[in-house]
């Protein structure tokens, strides 16, 4: 798996910390299930005030991939989603268990919603979802060199699968049309690594064409 930074990508010197960090005077959990628990924290803010915050602690690490095949086409799912009730096409997504290797997740997630494998693997982002109320991580993925494999959705995952231009999907991201900010960062990110020439230059030219 290809290292997320090189000494190019160093954190330059004017992201440094500033301030104070939050401090906790006491902590309860509200709700616990096999997924998420929401504690309540009597908090102090960094400016010395009380305050109280509520925290969505994930039990999985999310995982995105994009599946980017050699003629430069890109394989989505579409997927009627719970908490907004509405229908998501998104790149491949799901969770692994903070003891799992994410390239493992990455890998289990692939065959399971697309039933694809990947010869080549490269971790092309680390993000913080909505870092304001909750602890999840993401890890984003590019796959190439990709063939079929066996693999069985979850019981309660119901996919479409679609095949589309790289620019297309990306096009459709940017427009509004595919919302999931795990697969907006992803395809933007691909698209600059393209740009930046990080590709094989034959995808390259497929993605910027």
């Amino acid at each position: 798996m290809s290292a997320l930074v090189d000494d190019s990508n160093r954190k330059p010197d004017w992201l440094r910390s500033h301030g104070r960090p939050w401090g906790v005077s006491s902590s309860r959990v509200v709700y616990d299930n096999p997924w998420i628990t929401l504690t309540e924290y009597q908090a102090v803010a960094p400016t010395g005030r009380p305050a109280l915050y509520g925290k969505v602690g994930f039990k999985n690490q999310a995982i995105g991939i994009v599946p980017l095949h050699d003629d430069g086409t890109v394989t989505i799912v579409g997927q009627n989603r719970f908490a907004l009730a509405n229908y998501s096409w998104e790149l491949p997504e799901g969770g692994a268990p903070h003891s799992e290797d994410p390239l493992d997740g990455a890998k289990r997630e692939l065959a399971e919603e697309v039933g694809l494998q990947a010869a080549d693997w490269r971790l092309i982002l680390r993000m913080e979802l909505s870092n304001s109320v909750t602890d999840e991580i993401a890890f984003g993925f590019l796959a190439m060199g990709l063939s079929t494999t066996n693999g069985e959705p979850d019981e309660t995952e119901d996919f479409a699968v679609a095949r589309v231009p790289f620019r297309d999907a990306l096009n459709a991201a940017v427009a509004g049309h595919m919302p999931d900010a795990i697969t907006v960062a992803l395809l933007l990110r691909t698209h600059h690594m393209a740009v930046r020439g990080e590709l094989p230059a034959a995808l390259a030219a497929l993605i910027l064409a």
